[in-house]
Formats: structure tokens, C-alpha cells, sequence
């Protein structure tokens, strides 16, 4: 069969040229640019969800995996007259609000999707979400630590939902009622941190340097800032396993998973079988918690 250099393809109405689709982005997987591109198709639902009207930043790897890779924030030219920007601080970003613009952005080897945490032009944080990151880079503890803490934020009221970073480490996501400031929740954030490491002083740090953390996992509540980034639930991650962000139950949090066990390859059956673990808590107060820190 002969190879396919460069073609075009019709979504909802836009034409897109997607060029190399036999490249190999996950040499280890198998996934081919053209393989890559049908998947996130299939992610789209559930990833555009959580990248609509923010500022997006992308991880782009043109060679695959194991190539340069390069951030970027300013949407690159030339830019398609379907995809929309928005300028946030002196950055042109792209706001990746529907399928074509995802493709096009899949067809540039963007292979990792970091929207902020707060809405286009406004400054408020649009969920809570706590870092879980292991100093190790084989981190066997990770999924207890993620139990311990999903225990204190339910002691607290409040449910929340795990995800895999898709990387080592993982976040724990608590949707808010809108209103809340970045610096009310790293108050509350940083409650939480201060409690779970002097309860477990062995397995957590909330120590901001990587060289005095020792094999503790850090507790980054101070991750949350306007202007910030988390991995998006749903982006996949530049990882041998071609392993994507995803949320879980706290029942599978207790199996003890890896990352890499939630990938592209699956993540399609997963979906139609459990759906979007995420939609099923709803926006939740903190002012209950706040009125007591202060």
C-alpha cells in the first residue's frame, strides 16, 4: 500500500490537511499520527469539556514521543479561520472549543492539552484541583496517598475525584460553586497539606524544593494560580504507554492502578462503559470551611 504523505479530511463542515499520518507518535504503542487523530476524535466529548473557553497550552512533538518538544502558548500561524483566540497577558492563546480545532492542533503533533484553571477573561478558579506529585519516578505509594487525602476532603464534606496525571503523579478534583477565590482555596489547600503531613509525615512533604523532598510526595497546593496550568482530564501524555489523564472511582484508587494502565488504547471503552466519572459530583460550597479557617 502506498504511503499517504498529506490528505484532507471534512469535520463538522471545516477541511483539514493532516500531513505524515503514518508518522509514528508512540514508536512503543504503535499509534501513528492517523491512528492518534481517530482517537482523539473519540476522546473529543470529554476532552473539549474541559478545555472549552480556557487558555490553552500545548506540548507539541513533532518527531513523536522521544523527539524535541517544545510549549506553546501563542497559537501558531497560520491560523485556520475556524480557531478562535483569546489574549490573556501579552499571549495570543487558542481556545479549543470544538473537534476541528482539536484535530488541527492533533495534526501539529500537540500531544498534551494544559488548560487554565479560570474561564476566558475572568479570574476566578473554575474547580479545585490538589497535586498529588511523587519525587520518585516509580512511585508505589502514590495511590494510597491519593486515599489518604480523599479521606480528609470527605471528613471535610466534600466529594471529590481522583484522576491519573497520566504522568506519575495524580490530582484530586473537587468541583466548587463558582465565587471562590484562588488564594480562599490555597488557604483551604493548604489546611488540608499541613494536616496530612503532620498525620503522615512519612509519606507527604509540602516542601516546595525538589532536592528536600527526600521520596516524599508532594502535597502542591500552590499549584493553584491564575495563570497556571494542570493537565487536562483526558489529554493524553507524551509516555511510552501513550497513557491518558483520567478520573476514577475512589473504589479503583484502592486496587492500587498504574497510570499507564488507562492509555489510548483503551480509554475509548472505558469511556462507553463508565462515562465521565467527573459529571457525577456536583458543584459543592466551601464557605462552611473557610468561615472555620478564619
Amino acid at each position: 500500500m502506498p504511503r499517504t504523505i498529506k490528505g484532507t479530511i471534512c469535520v463538522e463542515g471545516k477541511e483539514l490537511t493532516i500531513s505524515n499520518p503514518d508518522k509514528l507518535l508512540w514508536p512503543e504503542a504503535g499509534i501513528t499520527k492517523q491512528m492518534y487523530l481517530e482517537k482523539l476524535a473519540e476522546l473529543s466529548p470529554y476532552l473539549l469539556k474541559y478545555c472549552q473557553n480556557r487558555l490553552l497550552t500545548t506540548i507539541r512533538y513533532p518527531g513523536g514521543i522521544h523527539g524535541k518538544f517544545f510549549y506553546q502558548k501563542n497559537a501558531p500561524d497560520p491560523l485556520p479561520d475556524f480557531v478562535k483566540t483569546a489574549m490573556h497577558e501579552n499571549i495570543n492563546y487558542v481556545v479549543l472549543d470544538r473537534l476541528p480545532v482539536l484535530l488541527w492542533l492533533g495534526n501539529l503533533a500537540c500531544i498534551e492539552f494544559h488548560p487554565s484553571l479560570h474561564y476566558v477573561g475572568e479570574s476566578l478558579p473554575c474547580e479545585w484541583m490538589i497535586d498529588l506529585d511523587p519525587s520518585r519516578d516509580e512511585e508505589p505509594r502514590i495511590m494510597e496517598a491519593t486515599a489518604l487525602v480523599g479521606d480528609i476532603l470527605s471528613s471535610l464534606g466534600l466529594a471529590s475525584v481522583p484522576k491519573t496525571s497520566g504522568a506519575t503523579g495524580v490530582q484530586i478534583i473537587v468541583p466548587i460553586e463558582y465565587g471562590v477565590t484562588f488564594d480562599e482555596l490555597r488557604s483551604i489547600g493548604h489546611f488540608v497539606a499541613r494536616y496530612v503531613t503532620e498525620k503522615h509525615p512519612q509519606l507527604f512533604t509540602i516542601e516546595r524544593l525538589k532536592k528536600d523532598r527526600g521520596d516524599k510526595i508532594y502535597f502542591d497546593y500552590l499549584q493553584h494560580y491564575g495563570g497556571k496550568t494542570l493537565a487536562a482530564p483526558y489529554t493524553p501524555r507524551a509516555r511510552a504507554s501513550a497513557s491518558v489523564s483520567t478520573p476514577l472511582t475512589w473504589e479503583e484508587v484502592r486496587k492500587n492502578p498504574k497510570p499507564s494502565d488507562y492509555n489510548l488504547l483503551n480509554i475509548g471503552k472505558r469511556l462507553k462503559e463508565r462515562g465521565d466519572l467527573l459529571q457525577a459530583v456536583p458543584p459543592q460550597s466551601v464557605k462552611l470551611i473557610l468561615q472555620h479557617l478564619h
